[in-house]
């Protein structure tokens, strides 16, 4: 019987997080699976870890102590199932590197937002699916929003033009521009399953052996990109076994058969500001580890200067009178992320 850890981290979501919990059990009733749920706290002031231990005894609760973001909310938990089989005297691995004595104790891991619900057996369709083809490291299902459209989760890797068109102005003066079209596979089919580059982090189902090769979630990346870094590395980790199932090359894929709903951002969108800045930062650590410092420096002078048209953009809005309110909200929030964007280290 295939073994499974489901990783949630959870930040002041604690109604969408009562729901998300009831459909994966709803979702895992009738499967074949041995499995724990494990939420990772990240200083909710909610309520959720009451709510938890009031509703869901059998959740394996993990309170952080503070919000740490999502790459080192989720390294808790891994480290947590890593200890469970820990060679005496062998030290966990780094964020960013695996140790061969560490290993994990499940089969499978699934990272999951909290924002999130489970259609049908959408988690069992994704473990037969890693069950079957031994050279996936990764799968994902098909994302929709939460009035039913599909939401875009298949992705190629970056590239330079990429990243300075991609969710910026520029994007929406073109929108069908060939670059963020590449990058969102938007020249593919979304109902048909296929290899990607990588995929959105909202459901993520991860072979263990590979989080073992690869090593943990890189927390340098609080929000934002610590996904698309993280599964670059579980493709092009070496398997060291000598085990023929682990020579075939490392594949991510889309998986549309299974679905889950995403209500998106309703974490991230109780604090604008720091949405915004770990966005950014998150594009130019990136941006500086795969393409180098002056790249970075180039993309920052870029970003902030998209800034400043939204602000232009924002204020003929507010002379004509239009949502006022909303105009002022937004332009002190992208004057606020044009001085982090001053600050930020590259």
């Amino acid at each position: 019987m295939p073994t499974l850890a489901i990783i949630i981290v959870s930040w002041n979501v604690r109604e969408l997080l009562r729901g998300c919990l009831r459909s994966v059990a709803d979702s895992l009733v009738a499967g074949d699976l041995a499995y724990e749920m494990i939420v990772v706290d990240n200083a909710s002031a909610d309520g959720t870890p009451e709510m938890l231990r009031a509703e869901f005894p059998a959740v394996h609760l993990i309170e952080s102590g503070a919000n740490l973001g999502f790459a080192a909310g989720n390294n808790l938990a891994l480290r947590e199932l890593g200890a469970r089989s820990q060679v005496p005297g062998v030290r966990l691995p780094d964020a960013s590197l695996a140790s061969d004595p560490w290993h994990l104790t499940p089969d499978y891991v699934l990272l999951l937002n909290p924002d999130t619900e489970v259609v049908g057996g959408a988690i069992t369709r994704l473990v037969a699916e890693l069950e079957a083809r031994p050279e996936l490291v990764a799968v994902g299902p098909r994302l929709r929003y939460g009035d039913g459209s599909v939401q875009p989760s298949r992705r190629r890797f970056p590239t330079r033009m990429t990243m300075l068109w991609e969710s910026t102005p520029l994007e929406r003066l073109w929108p069908q521009n060939p670059w963020a079209r590449r990058y969102r596979c938007a020249d593919l089919p979304d109902d048909v399953a296929q290899p990607v580059g990588w995929l959105v982090g909202a459901a993520l189902l991860v072979r263990a052996s590979a989080i073992t090769r690869a090593g943990l979630l890189d927390e340098r990346f609080f929000m934002y990109s610590e996904e698309l870094e993280w599964e670059c590395r579980l493709r092009n980790a070496k398997c060291k076994m000598q085990n023929a199932k682990c020579k075939a090359e490392s594949v991510i894929a889309y998986i549309p058969e299974a679905e889950i709903i995403h209500y998106e951002g309703k974490s991230s969108e109780q604090a604008m500001t720091r949405r915004h800045v770990h966005f950014q930062r998150s594009k130019l650590l990136l941006a500086r580890m795969w393409f180098g410092w002056g790249f970075a420096g180039l993309l920052r002078v870029a970003l902030r200067l998209g800034y400043v048209c939204e602000i232009v953009a924002e204020g003929i809005k507010l002379m004509l009178g239009h949502r006022p309110a909303l105009r002022r909200q937004r332009i002190a929030v992208y004057r606020d992320v044009i001085r982090e964007l001053c600050t930020i280290q590259l």
